[in-house]
């Protein structure tokens, strides 16, 4: 198959999945294994077409980020601040204990075993019918930006699913889950840039000009694809439970499980 029909494949499968609660590892792992599409270069191109799904975010949401950007503490609403709570446990856990984590938890045999715990975390939070405090996105407190933020530790676990954690962490502690999707969404902006900025460093061996197209290709379909996605999803959540996408995380648990290990 052509290297760049790979790319939009595997920019699709980034793009439907960065932000949705089933895991894009365990769905890239799987996509890359079916492609035939392994190694170096294919873990490196995992990280370019992660910007296309950041880029996505920063698009839908300027508005949101411009104001951000004032710097306003005193201004009603979601602010800088509840943004920095939320990021600040597994942005230093993530850099502590960012070669044990590459080391011990980003495999095939880990994946399976976050898909699974992943979904009964999202069974869990469905169950526990808390009434929501926090409506909406400007609604929820400096308190539950970081209590969110904590659960976001658990997505440091390779396919436990930042979306997953986080939604979760929030419906537990009295947001309304499409309010803490949309705080996971720009809480993921500055997370992921820094993550895949580093993990882009270390695999800067592997890039070539060659290889510009390949790249480029999957981050501009990863970055359609996300808006598209994340539109659908917030949509969605209104008219359906979590609970079903923990089913279709344990069906991806089995898939991974069988075709990879």
């Amino acid at each position: 198959m052509d290297e760049l029909v790979k790319a939009v494949i595997m920019g699709v499968v980034e793009g439907l999945t960065e932000f949705l609660p089933v895991s894009s590892t365990g769905h890239m792992i799987v996509t890359g294994e079916l492609l035939d599409f392994t190694g170096d270069k294919a873990k490196t191109f995992e990280v370019v077409v992660q910007f296309g799904a950041v880029l996505a975010v920063l698009v839908l949401y300027w508005k949101r980020f411009m104001k951000l950007l004032t710097f306003n503490l005193r201004a009603p609403g979601l602010n800088i601040l509840h943004i920095v709570l939320g990021m600040f446990p597994a942005s230093v856990l993530g850099l502590v204990l960012h070669g044990f984590i590459k080391d011990y938890l980003f495999g095939p045999k880990t994946v399976v075993v976050s898909l699974i715990v992943g979904g009964l975390l999202l069974i869990a939070a469905e169950k526990s019918k808390r009434e929501p405090s926090s409506a909406s996105l400007d609604d929820i407190t400096y308190r539950q930006a970081f209590g969110i933020g904590c659960f976001q530790i658990l997505s440091l676990w390779s396919g436990f699913s930042r979306s997953g954690s986080t939604m979760a962490g929030g419906m537990f502690l009295g947001v309304k889950k499409e309010a803490a999707a949309e705080f996971t969404f720009l809480m993921s902006v500055p997370i992921m840039l820094g993550a895949s900025g580093v993990d882009l460093i270390q695999s800067r061996e592997f890039l070539s000009w060659s290889d510009t197209g390949l790249f480029a290709t999957g981050m501009l379909t990863s970055f359609v694809v996300a808006m598209i996605a994340i539109v659908t999803f917030l949509n969605l959540l209104k008219r359906i439970s979590l609970t079903w996408f923990a089913y279709y995380r344990f069906v991806l648990a089995a898939v991974v499980f069988f075709l990879v290990l």
